[in-house]
């Protein structure tokens, strides 16, 4: 009966049915494209367009999870002939950043990495551009400001005010270091101060390694400081001035692509609603170990 029906309706109707198949032939020609586009073309478009890798870094640097992965993953792909670590950012927490250098150090032995500074590329967010082969600055880009700071406040009088009084126990003299319950004894600034002063060891070591220069040069730079980036430029500190552009035309003479170039950017962030909420958060004292954070910044 079914059967019966539709040869009524395409007997009845030819011009609409046919209109129909027409439309339907179209949806599914559509739609075949579309997963190809998706899945396939740009795929196919990498592997015979020379592609250049883009590493973005933006805002405070507090975890280098998806940095670091899409760094790896970059070095992976044979097509990346070269990368542009893309900086915005004041700097950050030292570990972190010390996991960026390093991953970015590592594929600077095998690609072409070229920096190029935005807005602002400080402290840390300098520190992760130094592995790379050329460092490119806009000419009003902050930058320089090596250096490391750990805050520390001290609220005993305000406690005492509204009546809370500290009852923490403690094991060894240094637990209590930089607790906001009391003024810090000299014994605690020196402690602290003999952390920060290896941090910052590592800091002018690790950027005099980056940049191939002499030591007690990037020293003499490192007082925590900012730069202009063409202050930056006559002291040493990055290579050329200019902007994205710039970076990825150096990028392309570096590596030799004479063919255009396409750019793959990344790391794609995918984060929850939920994390995004407790992302806000911020917590300033641990259960378990110190109550003072040391950053590039």
């Amino acid at each position: 009966m079914e059967i019966n029906r539709q040869s009524k309706f395409s007997q009845r109707h030819p011009v609409i049915f046919g209109f129909l198949m027409i439309f339907s032939a179209v949806v599914i020609f559509m739609m075949a494209m579309a997963v190809f586009n998706f899945f396939l073309s740009d795929k196919i478009r990498q592997r015979t367009t020379d592609t250049i890798g883009v590493v973005n870094i933006n805002g405070l640097i507090s975890d280098s999870r998806e940095v670091v992965d899409w760094i790896n993953e970059l070095e992976k792909k044979d097509f990346i002939k070269a990368v542009i670590v893309r900086i915005n950012s004041p700097g950050g927490v030292v570990g972190p950043s010390q996991e960026i250098f390093m991953a970015l150090e590592n594929l600077a032995r095998e690609r072409t990495v070229i920096a190029s500074m935005g807005a602002m590329a400080t402290s840390g967010g300098y520190y992760v551009a130094s592995p790379a082969h050329k460092i490119v600055a806009n000419p009003g880009t902050l930058t320089a400001n090596i250096g490391v700071k750990a805050s520390l406040t001290n609220m005993q009088e305000l406690l005492q005010k509204i009546g809370i009084e500290d009852q923490a126990i403690y094991t060894g003299k240094f637990k209590d270091a930089g607790t906001v319950t009391r003024p810090m004894t000299e014994y605690e600034r020196d402690y602290l101060q003999d952390l920060l002063e290896d941090m910052h060891d590592q800091f002018v070591q690790d950027v005099a390694r980056g940049r191939n220069m002499d030591l007690e040069m990037v020293a003499s730079l490192a007082d925590g400081r900012a730069m202009t980036g063409r202050q930056a430029l006559d002291a040493g500190l990055v290579d050329a001035l200019g902007g994205m552009n710039d970076a990825v035309q150096l990028a392309r003479e570096l590596a030799g692509l004479e063919k255009e170039v396409i750019l793959l950017e990344g790391p794609v962030r995918k984060i929850s609603l939920l994390r995004r909420i407790l992302g806000e958060l911020s917590f300033p004292q641990s259960l378990s170990g110190p109550k003072w954070v040391f950053s590039y910044e």
